[in-house]
C-alpha cells in the first residue's frame, strides 16, 4: 500500500508539474527576453539576430533584448545558458559545429552538446573558397595545381578553429591530395584585412563574405550540394569532383528542461522571422540561405552532425 501512495503521489506530482508549465506558457511572456550573443558585435549571428529583433518582439508581444558575452568561441555563452532557470526568457545564439566539435575536443568545454536545447535553426550559411579580384587563380584546379606545386605554401584564412570554415580546409585537402595551410582568425571579419592585404593566399569563408565583398574577392567554389543562387556562374566542389559540403547552421537555444509549450512559443517567434518577405529577402540577398528547423527537426540534424564530425576528428587533429 505504502508503494502505491508513493506511486500515485509521484504522478499527482508529474500532473501538477506539467500543468504549471502550461499555465505558465499559457501567459508567456510576461517580461522582455534575453537574446544572447555568444561572439562578437558584427558577425552572422549578429546580424541575422537583428534583423529578427523587431519581427520576434511583434511575435511576442514583449521587448527582445539582444546582449553579448564572449570567449571560447561561443562556449562562455553556452555554459551561462545551461546553468539558468529554464523559464524561456534568457536565450542563446548557438552554431553548428561549434557546440558540437567544443565537447567532443575539449574537456573544459563545460557543457554537453546535448544541453543546448533548440528551439530553432534558422538559416545556414555555406562555406566558399574564394581568392583577391587580382588572384592568378582564376579556377579552383589552378588553385589546387599550385597547392600540389607548394605544398604548404598556400594558405586559406577562416573563421576560427575547429569550424565549418576549418572543416572545409581539412576536407578539401584529404579529398584532393594538397596540402593547405589553414590560418584561423577570430571572426569573418578578421579574416579580411589580411585577406586584403595579401598576407593569405584566399578565404575559406561563408557566402555572407562572398556577397558582401563581391567587388573584392573571386569565388572559386561553393561547398554545397547545388549551385548557390547568389553565385549562379560559381560551380560546387562536387560539380569539379570534390565532395566537400560544409557550412555553419545558427539557432536560438534555451536551457535544459524548458516547457515544450514555451519552445513553441518562441520557435513561432523566430518563424515569423523567416516567413516575413521582406526579412527572408533581405537575409537572401545577404548570402544566408533561411532554415524553419522546429525542436525536434534541430535535434535530428544535431545528432547527425555528431556522427560526421566524430568522423573528422581524426583528420582536425592533423
Amino acid at each position: 500500500m505504502k508503494a502505491m501512495r508513493l506511486v500515485s503521489l509521484f504522478v499527482v506530482g508529474a500532473v501538477l508539474a506539467v500543468g504549471a508549465g502550461a499555465a505558465h506558457a499559457a501567459t508567456f511572456p510576461e517580461k522582455p527576453v534575453t537574446y544572447l550573443i555568444p561572439f562578437n558585435p558584427g558577425g552572422e549571428s549578429d546580424i541575422f539576430a537583428r534583423a529578427q529583433q523587431p519581427i520576434m518582439e511583434k511575435a511576442l508581444g514583449q521587448s527582445v533584448l539582444i546582449t553579448y558575452k564572449t570567449g571560447g568561441g561561443g562556449s562562455v555563452g553556452w555554459n551561462e545558458l545551461i546553468r539558468t532557470k529554464p523559464d524561456g526568457y534568457f536565450t542563446v545564439g548557438f552554431n553548428l559545429p561549434h557546440i558540437i566539435l567544443q565537447p567532443l575536443q575539449r574537456k573544459t568545454s563545460g557543457y554537453e552538446t546535448k544541453q543546448i536545447n533548440p528551439v530553432m535553426i534558422f538559416m545556414n550559411t555555406p562555406n566558399i573558397l574564394a581568392v583577391p579580384k587580382d588572384s592568378p587563380y582564376k579556377t579552383l584546379e589552378d588553385f589546387l595545381k599550385a597547392a600540389k606545386e607548394k605544398p604548404g605554401a598556400i594558405t586559406l584564412g577562416g573563421s576560427g578553429s575547429n569550424t565549418a570554415n576549418h572543416l572545409g580546409v581539412v576536407r578539401l585537402n584529404k579529398v584532393a591530395g594538397v596540402n593547405l595551410s589553414y590560418v584561423p582568425f577570430t571572426g569573418t571579419g578578421d579574416a579580411m584585412p589580411a585577406f586584403l592585404g595579401g598576407h593569405v593566399t584566399g578565404l575559406m569563408t561563408y557566402t555572407t563574405m562572398g556577397a558582401q565583398y563581391k567587388n573584392d574577392m573571386r569565388v572559386l567554389a561553393v561547398a554545397t550540394e547545388q549551385r548557390f543562387p547568389l553565385f549562379p556562374d560559381v560551380p560546387t566542389f562536387k560539380e569539379l569532383g570534390y565532395d566537400v559540403v560544409e557550412g555553419a547552421y545558427r539557432g536560438l537555444a534555451v536551457p535544459p528542461g524548458t516547457p515544450k509549450e514555451i519552445i513553441d512559443i518562441l520557435y513561432k517567434a523566430c518563424l515569423a522571422a523567416n516567413e516575413d518577405p521582406k526579412f527572408a529577402k533581405t537575409m537572401i540577398d545577404s548570402g544566408f540561405l533561411l532554415e524553419n528547423l522546429d525542436h525536434d527537426a534541430s535535434n535530428k540534424l544535431i545528432d547527425q552532425k555528431i556522427v560526421e564530425y566524430k568522423a573528422a576528428l581524426e583528420d582536425l587533429a592533423k
